[in-house]
């Protein structure tokens, strides 16, 4: 499943927003300040409250305030989030709803609500999940397809506190098994966050899948890759091949001491040598590589900014390694601040913020009349956005 839309309402910068019929793969763009990182806190923030609770989740977003300072200035009002996901804009679809208030300066689930929708027009809408304070209750009986109100069977449920997700609890059991699959997308998904210098850092051996939101197992998920998906990672370096003139090998190497050491071969040298000593743009590249050609794709992937410390050329080919990420099976989601990286991007791939009397609107490229015919007669997008066709959404 995808994400389908997306509600929010005194979240931040977004005091009232929607975003409908999302696409695998999506680019933000716009000025400073307007909300891009915002949006990417808004999946962050769903998952920290998934593995811990909305307290903590709101501490880690808004420090020390907390719901004061996540909420929208100047509102009085609760925090609203809604998520829509479905399988390729195709029913059924499943609404996530959550409502946060505050109540003697201790935050609230005021409202957690999981629905399903297997017809159009709203024949069928069934609430899963109905929670409110720690209370509520779910069906117990849910069936591949729903037709019949009558048949669901529910049970109240009373939770250990008012700050945890319901959701959280469901979808440890295969009884709910919508839940569970939500759950299970929340949990997996990955704001990449590279941060090249801890790459560079040898690093005690130990086993590792995935490549981390900073990107300092670089290293060990690169040793994964070579032991156990030798065709993957051949492909991997391939890649880079075609990308930094020079660079003919990639491995890891665990030392006598157990640390792993990651080594980039030079084809003019005979030995190879650490990441330490390579250019900022080749160990970004390589770690855009190993994270976009993992074996089992994150169900969400939110990268801010990929196209700093790399050459401006290699920006329209990352954006298509993205796009052959979504079609894999993972939705992407990207901010940018590049008109290279973003003529690699297809018209319904692009919307762009801006502020209006201080909050953040969502606009999408392919609403803009300008925009859609001069891309029908072979114009680009970063062409466009250069030359203020985005309005309120300057690259500069």
């Amino acid at each position: 499943m995808k994400i389908e839309s997306i509600r929010l309402k005194n979240f931040k910068a977004f005091k009232e927003v929607e975003i409908k019929n999302i696409p695998k793969m999506c680019v933000f763009v716009g000025a400073n300040g307007t909300g891009k990182t915002t949006l990417f806190n808004v999946f962050s923030f769903l998952k920290d409250a998934f593995s811990d609770n909305i307290h903590i989740a709101l501490n880690k977003l808004g420090g020390k305030k907390g719901f004061q300072e996540v909420r929208s200035r100047n509102s009085t009002e609760a925090i609203e989030i809604e998520l829509q996901f479905c399988k390729d804009h195709e029913l059924p679809l499943f609404t996530y709803y959550l409502k946060i208030i505050e109540k003697d300066n201790i935050p609230l689930i005021e409202k957690e609500i999981l629905t399903y929708q297997e017809h159009e027009k709203n024949q069928c809408i069934v609430q899963l999940i109905n929670f409110s304070q720690g209370k509520g209750e779910a069906v117990i009986n849910e069936p591949d397809k729903i037709t019949n109100n009558t048949e669901l069977r529910r049970e109240k449920y009373d939770l250990k506190a008012p700050d945890i997700l319901a959701l959280k609890g469901f979808a440890q059991f295969d009884q709910f098994p919508t839940s569970k699959a939500i759950g299970n997308l929340i949990e997996n998904w990955h704001i990449f966050d590279f941060d090249i210098q801890q790459a560079r850092i040898e690093r005690e051996s130990s086993y590792s899948e995935h490549l981390s939101i900073q990107g300092e197992n670089l290293a060990m998920v690169t040793e994964f890759l070579y032991k156990r998906h030798p065709a993957i990672f051949q492909k991997i370096i391939e890649k880079l091949k075609q990308r930094v003139p020079g660079i003919s090998e990639v491995d890891s190497k665990i030392t006598e001491e157990g640390r792993v050491l990651l080594r980039f071969k030079d084809g003019d040298f005979h030995d190879p040598f650490l990441a330490r000593y390579v250019s900022d743009g080749t160990i970004k590249m390589f770690a855009y590589l190993v994270l976009l050609y993992d074996p089992k794709p994150h169900p969400l992937l939110c990268v801010e900014e990929p196209e700093n410390q790399l050459y401006p050329k290699l920006l329209y080919e990352l954006a298509e390694e993205f796009r052959g990420y979504a079609r894999k099976g993972g939705q992407v989601f990207v901010s940018t601040h590049s008109p290279d990286f973003l003529n690699g991007c297809e018209l319904e791939e692009v919307f762009w913020l801006q502020k209006e009397r201080g909050y953040t609107v969502v606009k999408r490229a392919s609403d803009d009349e300008q925009i859609t015919t001069y891309m029908n007669e072979g114009d680009k997008l970063g062409y466009l956005w250069r030359q203020g066709f985005f309005e309120g959404a300057d690259p500069l």
